[in-house]
């Protein structure tokens, strides 16, 4: 699998960042239609052979690192001038660099390879991390999300400096990749700035729930974004504090991992989910689904000794893969799809190894095969392997991202792998979030072990984890039909409860009430109440009766429409769009066809902001546009093969939102940005499809026209509502030589009388007793 996705993107694509697997060629940034904040990743620096180096390794394919390391060496830059992500920079390219040449000198070391490498990966990473320093000039210490890799980012050829927000994990992410280029170049300015970011993020944590929110400014400190996960925003922050302890040796990064997994614990988990919440009132869960980046955490609580819930997390995220074939975007706590996407994305598999490693139950071997199978199954193409675009359809997206090479083979590699088949010994290297080898041997200290497990020191596998499947399988199995998958569902029995309620107040039982729980008290004797029970003054027995109302399976879309209505479209171009769960509600009648733009723009730049949709429509309410349209950037998406979705908030109260805001996808977007370059003044309607212009249902009658001799008419036809025109003899003449002026004037002529006849038959009281009605009826219009 590896070698059939490696060897495309070597033919297909290198030197470009990316393989296009459906178009069997390479993605260069500028050269294909942008996709917004995905294309920051790409720095046209050959992006998937650097982040692929150490797999290499790993795979024991020697040969190949070696020529690849030539290749990287001989042909790399790192000068462009482009934008790109600071965090996807550093973990995939600086992390890249990192690990092989930690590989390579390895590899000369043992000398038998690489006799010829002096460091030139190291001195391409150090290159790359002074021009991932300007990002960190801010007074707060945070760094920008975006840099210029030639010229910086407040330079005025750079084109970026003017972000205000950043995401918690990617100001978070950046100790492990720059304390290791500190330690092994000499330079400590790297290490300092990471430092400095996570002791930012560590001070604007909310102290009485020491959680972090998702996005927060750079310049001030303050929160953009309170909610609170481990999942997209987040993740990685939580990871590199652990990790940083085990590769440096420094307790600060463990006592605050702690604290912060403390208050995940008590907050966030709620086993076997991963939920969000505020971060200011983290007893209120802000959303009802769960993304899929999350499913690098049981993975983290191995790390942490604390197997239990990464087993009951890993089995819930197992069993949603049973259901959609891979894990999707994201997914309701019902289990059902919210994104339908699936980028390869390695996480699971990640997690699997950790559980594995720690367990030793083949379960997770199978898991594994589960995992492997799907993506031969359903990801495979003849270049490559292609993004699944929405798992209910199956559809493919060209798109195969580096970190598939990167992470997926790696770990599904070392999966099934004995110690004895691997060129090195993995106890001695940690993975970042990218799954790049760093030396724990980097650390300054060596911390002595302590008697507390959990607390100063990595778990011991002996004393925590029993080489013991069925330990594993005993927590496992009460998740094993979590989503209904293998089993019928049976409702559960009701349960009874008892409560004290007191002779003067009945407070339980309005609460309960206000929670929408009824309590019914039952028969004692039905219920079997003993004899010392109904002594006790007060206290009743009572049944809880709960009623759960039964949501529908997919939750119902309402399809909306973009229908151009200026010349020369003129209504006839109707593009079908999905709706939002906020602004403007286009199906009641007080709006939908109000809403006309006059003119039409596309925003500068394409993406409006990198920011969700509900800041994208108030940055864009704020600057007085009266409605929005987006469109997707996933090439090739339509409304035929996707299904529609409603676009969500962020987890923020959203009342403000006033605008009418639909979502287009690719092909449909596409039309629409072709008629405005075509003709620059284009005229929309947003509104639901039912109401869409030229839609409406004519109101009609059904007309019958004959010829016929008066004495022809059956004597006994019923009469009815049928309108019937009869022509007298001599009244129209009927043939080929009929002259077409006289033609015309006698079909006037008969036409009035038939009007007038028609008007005269409406204004009958009894329109069963006209003359000539006949019983038959036409069902066509």
């Amino acid at each position: 699998m590896f070698d059939h996705a490696y060897g495309s993107y070597m033919k297909y694509a290198y030197p470009a960042d990316e393989l296009m697997p459906l178009s069997c060629k390479g993605r260069v940034r500028g050269q294909e239609p942008n996709r917004g904040d995905i294309d920051d990743s790409l720095g046209k620096f050959s992006l998937t052979l650097i982040d692929t180096l150490d797999t290499l390794v790993v795979l024991n394919k020697l040969d190949e690192f070696e020529n690849a390391v030539r290749k990287a060496v001989k042909d790399v830059r790192l000068d462009n001038d482009v934008v790109v992500s600071v965090f996807e920079t550093n973990i995939r390219v600086l992390g890249g660099l990192l690990g092989a040449h930690v590989m390579a000198d390895l590899l000369r070391q043992r000398g038998e390879r690489m006799q010829w490498y002096q460091d030139e990966l190291l001195h391409m990473a150090k290159e790359l991390g002074h021009r991932l320093l300007p990002a960190f000039n801010t007074t707060s210490g945070l760094p920008y999300p975006k840099v210029n890799l030639r010229y910086g980012v407040l330079n005025p050829l750079s084109r970026t400096g003017t972000e205000s927000d950043t995401c918690t994990a990617c100001a978070g992410t950046m100790i492990l990749e720059f304390a290791a280029l500190s330690r092994l170049s000499g330079e400590s300015v790297f290490e300092e700035h990471a430092r400095k970011a996570l002791d930012v993020l560590w001070e604007r944590r909310q102290r009485g729930s020491d959680l972090v929110g998702t996005v927060i400014n750079i310049h001030n400190g303050e929160w953009v974004r309170r909610d609170s996960g481990v999942g997209a925003g987040i993740d990685s922050y939580y990871e590199y504090l652990m990790k940083a302890y085990i590769l440096l040796g420094d307790n600060v990064f463990l006592e605050r991992f702690n604290i912060h997994y403390s208050a995940i614990m008590k907050y966030i988990s709620q086993p076997p989910l991963l939920l969000n919440v505020h971060m200011h009132n983290p007893t209120v869960s802000v959303r009802s689904w769960m993304d899929s980046l999350l499913a690098f955490f049981p993975g983290l609580q191995v790390l942490r000794g604390d197997l239990k819930p990464a087993i009951e997390t890993h089995e819930m995220l197992y069993q949603v893969t049973k259901q959609h074939k891979f894990l999707p975007e994201a997914f309701t706590t019902e289990f059902r799809v919210h994104w339908g996407q699936h980028l390869l994305r390695p996480e699971f598999a990640e997690s699997t190894y950790y559980l594995y490693k720690a367990t030793g139950d083949p379960y997770y071997l199978r898991v594994g095969q589960s995992i492997v199978e799907k993506l031969n199954a359903y990801a495979r193409v003849p270049c490559g392997f292609a993004a699944v675009q929405d798992v209910r359809t199956g559809t493919h997206e060209d798109r195969m991202d580096s970190f598939f090479l990167a992470e997926m083979f790696k770990y599904l590699y070392l999966l099934f792998s004995e110690k004895s088949q691997l060129p090195i010994n993995m106890d001695d290297y940690i993975f970042t979030t990218e799954a790049h080898l760093l030396p724990v041997s980097l650390s300054t200290t060596q911390p002595p072990c302590q008697e507390d497990l959990f607390t100063h020191s990595c778990p011991s596998t002996e004393t925590l984890f029993p080489n013991n499947p069925s330990f594993a399988k005993t927590i496992r199995d009460s998740y094993k039909y979590l989503t209904g998958v293998g089993r019928a569902f049976h409702p559960l029995p009701v349960r009874e409860i008892e409560l004290p309620l007191h002779d003067n107040g009945m407070e339980p039982v309005e609460f309960l009430k206000s929670m929408g729980i009824s309590l019914t008290p039952l028969n004692e004797a039905i219920t079997g109440v003993t004899g010392s029970q109904k002594e006790r003054k007060g206290v009743y027995r009572v049944k809880l009766v709960a009623e759960v109302s039964h949501t529908t399976e997919e939750e119902e879309v309402i399809p909306h429409v973009v229908q151009l209505i200026s010349p020369p479209f003129l209504g006839r171009t109707v593009l079908t769009a999905g709706p939002a769960k906020f602004g403007m509600d286009l199906t009641k009648q007080e709006h939908g066809s109000q809403i006309i733009t006059h003119p039409m723009h596309i925003s500068s730049p394409y993406t409006a902001c990198d920011c969700m949709f509900a800041v994208k429509a108030r940055r864009l309410q704020e600057a007085e546009a009266i409605g929005v349209i987006f469109i997707d950037h996933r090439e090739g998406s339509n409304s035929d093969e996707t299904p529609l979705f409603q676009m969500v908030g962020d987890g923020d109260s959203t009342e403000d939102i006033t605008l009418p805001l639909v979502f287009l996808f690719s092909r449909e977007g596409g039309v629409l940005t072709a008629a405005l370059e075509d003709h620059h003044n284009v005229d929309v309607l947003l509104l639901s499809k039912e109401r869409q212009l030229g839609n409406e249902r004519p109101v009609g009658m059904n007309i019958k026209l004959r010829l016929a001799e008066e004495e022809e008419l059956d004597e006994g036809a019923t009469r009815g509502p049928t309108l019937e025109l009869v022509l007298e003899k001599g009244e129209v003449l009927i043939g080929e030589d009929v002259d077409v002026g006289q033609q015309r004037s006698q079909q006037n002529k008969m036409c009035t009388k038939a009007a007038e006849n028609v008007e005269a038959e409406a204004s009958s009281e009894d329109s069963s007793k006209t003359p000539h009605s006949n019983s038959e009826t036409d069902t066509k219009p």
